[in-house]
């Protein structure tokens, strides 16, 4: 029989480096789960992808136990790397902070493709290059 889930929670968490400060340890704490199993274990599933902040899904059931789901990095953590700009514009309609070319929007939309509601490569190309103008990036070529 599938276990009773109690609540589900959804963070954000720098990959590799989450810690039991906040918004992890006041978040679980207060459904009575083991904090420091999570976030070892987290930090063993997203070791790999460098202190970038990613979305966590975490399942919490009533017997105490859970199980989580690390998403793919928001598309403008994304595109701000590869624009390599620290943040967006203020006003991107008028300032523009970078340039990234149409390929490395592809390359995104790829690996966002499974969390995006896009049924083509195409389709999510577009929400990325959506997201980018809203953050004052520039697509060129």
């Amino acid at each position: 029989m599938a276990k009773e889930i109690v609540v589900k929670i959804k963070l954000q968490a720098p990959s590799g480096q989450a810690t039991p400060a906040p918004p992890i340890g006041p978040a679980l704490g207060q459904h009575g789960v083991n904090i420091g199993q999570f976030v070892s274990q987290f930090n063993e599933r997203t070791k790999d992808l460098k202190g970038i902040i990613v979305p966590v899904v975490i399942t919490l059931y009533k017997d105490k136990s859970f199980s989580f789901e690390v998403k793919s990095p928001p598309a403008a953590v994304l595109l701000k790397q590869a624009a390599e700009v620290a943040k967006g514009s203020g006003v991107p309609n008028k300032e523009k902070v970078g340039k990234v070319t149409a390929e490395q929007v592809r390359k995104i939309a790829e690996a966002k493709m499974k969390d995006l509601n896009a049924h083509s490569l195409d389709q999510a190309a577009k929400i990325i290059a959506g997201t980018a103008r809203s953050i004052g990036i520039e697509i060129i070529g």
